[in-house]
């Protein structure tokens, strides 16, 4: 996709939504290869997650969407369901992120409601590569978890993210979390692609939207997988910006489906009527991610008491 066409300005990104994309991480083959990195230098070891008898969150991708990973974690955080591993894909790798750091949900949706642009958002207008840094998303992560490295989060988290020259996919667990985020989140052709040592990083979601077979690979037995990214209804894109978006739903919509089958719990929250582009719909977003969240607290809980029951 060409983003450097005179006829798409600067400004008709920003009203396009590609400045609130940063915020809940825009977009979103399977690669069987999974490559091991880290996000700068490790400060210590990478967790430990035990082989068997562990319950992961899988957070796909979804853009705009990505605001409904808030609402499911927020019921659950009520019913007293807390996983033992997170993993995430481009907009779920930012709400897992914040999650895994210990962040509550309510704080997330306050942060989600209150945070501004230009706060997460840095343009780039002389690179041909992509129209966002991605520094200021790297740093608003940071501030958030407060210079933590991944592998001392509260919860043991992975983001994923694809090494942009083999197109393999990465499960990001050590060092900088807001240098794996920003790996995750860096849309080709919008997002400069992020580098960690000498390997270049892009979205997670174009090998893997809802990586449920990451999950299971770090060890998780019971996966439960939110997917966010459902198809819309209707939908007619108008511009340029929405038009690329629509083609990726296009395109992830299958890959999502083969690897999301393969969780025990899948969790699909009804986003349909709102476009992944639209990021002025945070809190209806949050509220339907929430209802779906609550409805399946009771699959949720009873996976666990049986995992438990089995362990002993």
């Amino acid at each position: 996709m060409n983003l450097d066409a005179p006829s798409i300005s600067r400004r008709r990104w920003l009203a396009g939504g590609v400045s609130s994309a940063a915020t809940a991480a825009v977009l979103g083959t399977l690669s069987p290869h999974f490559a091991w990195a880290q996000a700068n230098t490790p400060r210590r070891a990478a967790p430990r997650v035990p082989a068997t008898k562990k319950f992961g969150l899988v957070l796909g991708s979804g853009a705009a969407r990505g605001f409904a990973h808030i609402g499911v974690i927020k019921a659950f955080e009520e019913s007293g369901l807390r996983p033992d591993l997170i993993v995430g894909t481009s907009a779920g790798a930012l709400v897992g992120a914040f999650s895994a750091a210990g962040i509550s949900a309510s704080q997330m949706e306050e942060t989600a409601l209150r945070v501004r642009d230009i706060e997460i958002v840095d343009f780039e207008t002389g690179s041909k590569r992509g129209m966002v840094v991605g520094d200021s998303l790297q740093r608003f992560v940071n501030i958030a978890v407060r210079g933590r490295a991944i592998e001392s989060l509260q919860t043991p988290f992975a983001a994923i993210a694809t090494q942009r020259r083999t197109g393999e996919l990465a499960m990001l667990q050590r060092g900088d979390i807001g240098l794996a985020v920003r790996a995750s989140c860096s849309v080709p052709g919008v997002f400069i692609p992020a580098k960690i040592g000498e390997v270049e990083y892009v979205d997670g979601a174009l090998v893997s939207p809802v990586p449920v077979r990451a999950a299971r690979q770090l060890g998780a037995e019971l996966v439960v997988a939110v997917d966010v990214g459902s198809a819309a209804i209707n939908a007619n894109p108008m511009g340029t910006y929405e038009q690329v978006m629509h083609a990726f739903e296009i395109m992830g919509r299958s890959l999502a489906g083969l690897e999301s089958e393969q969780a025990d719990v899948l969790i699909r929250p009804d986003t349909r009527s709102i476009p992944s582009t639209d990021f002025a719909s945070r809190a209806a977003l949050i509220a339907i991610g929430y209802a779906a969240g609550k409805r399946f607290v009771p699959v949720v809980a009873e996976k666990i008491a049986q995992m438990r029951a089995r362990k002993a």
